[in-house]
């Protein structure tokens, strides 16, 4: 209620169109704990957006409205807000820190511009740290650090400027550095102006401006020469003034800074503490300062729907409209609810679009800037923005929504596979006439969210990242769809793939009196690199097959990987090459290819010497040094791979890497073997090979061994 009626107060300003310049998407990342959550609330109280600050603790967080998170103190579900601060419009999401959620921090990077991490003071770069730093890579998204908890006991600014240098492989660039009196942190040094900022206890947290302390100076002096010398090398104008030894203007600096964090040649670095709101004032004038507007990064590329070539949409409302639809959820009382990026043009509200994705026309319904939970009704979309709609039927995450005058297509945003299954069971009648109804609304929700009926057990399986992820959508299928289900003891979600090239031939010829059906197609298979999926090549020649077949034999091959002949579990990392075959001219069909590909795909992954594959994860533990011992004994017997250990004072960090079907109970064992003090990240690695001995015996659990 707070939040809703700020935005009623507010509802002419957060509609009306800011300059494209003034507008920044940007998301708050970080890894578990690191504070992402609390930064947020407390620039929306900074910021005015809200009159009371919310607590992740307290569970009254604004961007934790599900009543999972404030139970679990954790953030599941990205989190989309506006603020404005002074003349720009700050589009923010807030996304998780646990791995088992991180397709909410893919689909979010995907779409923005620019980035804020979080990083806890006193833990340094954590495991999930690296891997939301390098999902930012990915998708080139400038960003700017913020080391969070400077108040705590133990916190060290300086080793986690050093750490984001040697752990992420960046360039960062210091331009605030913490102010302290007698290890107490109560505001920073800013470098740009030269100055110290010390900020009053308080729930305002209000600053004043101080002498910089004389026991600082050196360092100061030492930190901001080096400030200025990266912007010397990027304007040479700022280095003529260097050299002469001038003052440089403020605003000059500045500029040089934002062109080299643009550009990824520097990550700026701030500090403070954001449950205390110090440095929350400085990091908005940072967001503002230094990361990119929808200007600033160059017109998206995006393929042709018909024939080969590209087309830059730019950054414009006279250029035709083009979106991607990043996500989907499914509202209990509003129905299906799309966000989406305008790339290009604008959009009203009731307005007739394409989804060039899957070729069919949708209807925008009603227009909305999203503030957590809460829904402000605008008249159109703008391009640079990001908005919510309803309406469209049938879009998923990753569709483009373009104008049919114009039909283009974003590249698509890619997920990691489940690792993960579980059985799962209706318990009553009413809840098994809902329970396919309510897996299609989550499996659409989220892309990293799989389920499967098993033919042969009759078991439905759902799959996803973790025992965490599963844990909630079981509870959200109670909680928001009233659907009670049993569930099954976590599954391991192991792959196939096969070791030596072999080719193989398939038929299918049927003869019942009429027209009959007839496919015959030679296959090579060959092993792949791994983590590189499926592959399918066509090299038939001399028109051994017509080409209207060659997208069934496609088809036939997908659908044949799906259960290998060694346990069942998918085929991957397999290449797939058609290059003979024959046809009838009356009795060859779609079907009847597609049935020959399948014969084909099978009887040669049989001769392919199969293996199975099992997930690895790559797990970092934080523990004190005395049960250091214990815990890699520990880790031993699980088979795992340790890969490094650091000490700094008295706390020890384990990085290491095993098996997921390892991993079943280490939650519990290490709090027994640290006393609750031990704490411990993973995420998905690769899948690499099992043993002979370990194979054997699950290919005989499964029951489908020879």
């Amino acid at each position: 209620m707070v939040l809703k009626t700020i935005l009623e107060a507010k509802g002419k300003f957060m509609s009306r169109r800011f300059p494209l310049e003034k507008i920044r998407n940007i998301g708050i990342i970080a890894h578990i704990d690191a504070g992402k959550t609390t930064a947020t609330e407390r620039i929306l109280y900074h910021a005015g957006q809200t009159y009371k600050i919310g607590s992740v603790d307290e569970g009254t967080a604004v961007m934790d409205w599900m009543q999972q998170e404030r139970e679990r103190g954790i953030t599941i579900t990205s989190a989309a807000t506006t603020c404005r601060w002074g003349e720009h419009s700050i589009n923010i999401i807030d996304t998780p820190g646990h791995v088992d959620f991180t397709a909410e921090v893919e689909r979010s990077l995907r779409v923005l511009d620019g980035g804020v991490v979080i990083f806890d003071g006193v833990s340094g770069v954590e495991a999930q740290t690296e891997a939301v730093w390098h999902q930012a890579d990915k998708y080139k998204v400038a960003r700017i650090c913020f080391v969070n908890k400077m108040d705590r006991t133990g916190a060290d600014f300086y080793r986690t400027v050093a750490m984001i240098n040697e752990r992420l492989r960046a360039n960062a660039l210091p331009i605030q550095l913490p102010l302290s009196t007698d290890n107490l942190f109560r505001g920073v040094i800013d470098l740009v102006e030269n100055k110290a900022i010390a900020f009053l206890d308080g729930p305002n947290s209000t600053s004043v401006e101080e002498v910089i302390p004389e026991g600082d100076k050196a360092v100061v002096a030492s930190y901001r020469q080096a400030l200025l010398e990266k912007a010397a090398e990027s304007d040479d104008q700022i280095m003529l003034m260097y050299l002469d030894g001038q003052d440089i203007p403020v605003s000059q600096l500045k500029a040089a800074i934002r062109r080299l964090t643009i550009s990824s040649q520097v990550v700026p670095v701030l500090c403070g503490s954001a449950l205390r709101g110090k440095g929350i004032q400085p990091l908005l004038e940072a967001i503002v300062d230094y990361l990119p507007s929808p200007l600033d990064i160059p017109p998206t590329y995006a393929g042709k729907v018909k024939g080969e070539g590209e087309i830059l949409c730019q950054a414009s409302d006279d250029e035709p409209f083009s979106a991607l639809a990043f996500k989907t959820v499914s509202d209990p009382f509003m129905g299906r609810l799309t966000y989406m990026r305008v790339y290009s043009g604008k959009a009203k509200a009731g307005a007739q679009i394409l989804n060039s994705t899957k070729s069919e026309k949708e209807r925008l319904g009603k227009l909305y800037i999203m503030h957590a939970d809460h829904r402000e009704e605008v008249d159109y979309a703008d391009v640079g923005g990001i908005v919510a709609t309803l309406g469209l039927k049938k879009t998923s995450t990753g569709d483009t929504l373009c104008e049919s005058t114009r039909p283009v297509l974003f590249e698509p945003i890619r997920f990691v596979e489940p690792v993960l299954s579980m059985a799962i069971e209706p318990k009553s009648k009413a809840d098994q006439d809902k329970l396919d109804d309510v897996l299609g609304k989550l499996t659409a929700e989220d892309p990293s969210f799989k389920t499967y009926h098993d033919q042969e057990t009759g078991q439905t399986l759902i799959s996803g990242m973790g025992e965490l992820h599963l844990e909630v959508l079981v509870e959200r299928m109670f909680r928001e769809f009233g659907v009670r289900v049993n569930v099954g003891k976590p599954q391991v979600a192991y792959k196939e793939t096969i070791t030596v090239p072999v080719e193989s031939e398939g038929k299918f010829i049927r003869q019942s009196g009429g027209r009959g059906q007839y496919g015959h197609v030679w296959l090579r298979l060959e092993p792949g690199e791994r983590g590189s999926g499926f592959e399918f090549c066509q090299k038939i020649r001399s028109g051994a097959i017509p080409k209207e077949f060659v997208p069934p034999v496609e088809a036939g091959v997908k659908m044949a990987l799906q259960n290998g002949g060694l346990a069942g579990y998918p085929v991957v990392d397999v290449k797939v090459t058609l290059y003979d075959g024959s046809f009838h001219e009356v009795d060859s069909s779609e079907l009847a290819f597609k049935m020959a590909a399948s014969i084909a795909v099978k009887e040669g992954a049989r001769k392919a010497k199969p293996v199975l594959l099992e997930p690895v994860m790559k797990m970092e533990i934080m523990a004190p040094a005395q049960f250091l011992g214990d815990i890699v004994g520990d880790l031993s017997s699980r088979r795992a791979h340790i890969e490094n250990i650091e000490s700094y004072v008295a706390l020890s960090t384990i990085r290491c890497l095993v098996p997921l079907a390892e991993t079943f109970g280490f939650a519990t064992d290490l709090r027994s073997l640290s006393q609750g003090r031990a704490t411990y990240t993973m995420q998905f690695h690769c899948n690499e090979e099992l043993s002979d001995s370990l194979a054997e015996g699950i290919v005989t659990k499964v029951g489908r061994g020879k």
